[in-house]
């Protein structure tokens, strides 16, 4: 039963620095003059990218073979995601590029 307790307090306290630092990414981009502002970039060393989603950028973010990295920004949202194509590089599914 205690375990439970555990996990419900981690998972509220990661919850609560995910809101916090999307709350800093959205404070920055109100900071920047309208002009300049991109809505996506770096806070406190977490990516983020709050643009509307378009299909290649999700493609790129999910299944980018030109990348050697295995965690990559997300394509909307705060934090990193998995780059499928060098997953399927590392479990001998696809060749590596020459």
């Amino acid at each position: 039963m205690r375990a439970g307790k555990t996990g419900r307090r981690a998972s509220r306290v990661v919850g609560a620095a995910a809101a916090g630092i999307a709350a800093a990414a959205v404070a920055q981009e109100l900071r920047t003059p309208r002009a300049r502002r991109r809505w996506h970039g770096r806070v406190l060393g977490v990516p983020y990218d709050f643009r509307v989603p378009r299909l290649s950028r999700i493609r790129r973010t999910w299944w980018n073979t030109s990348s050697d990295r295995l965690l990559v920004p997300r394509a909307f949202g705060l934090g990193w995601g998995v780059n499928l194509a060098r997953v399927a590089r590392l479990a001998g599914l696809r060749r590596s590029r020459s």
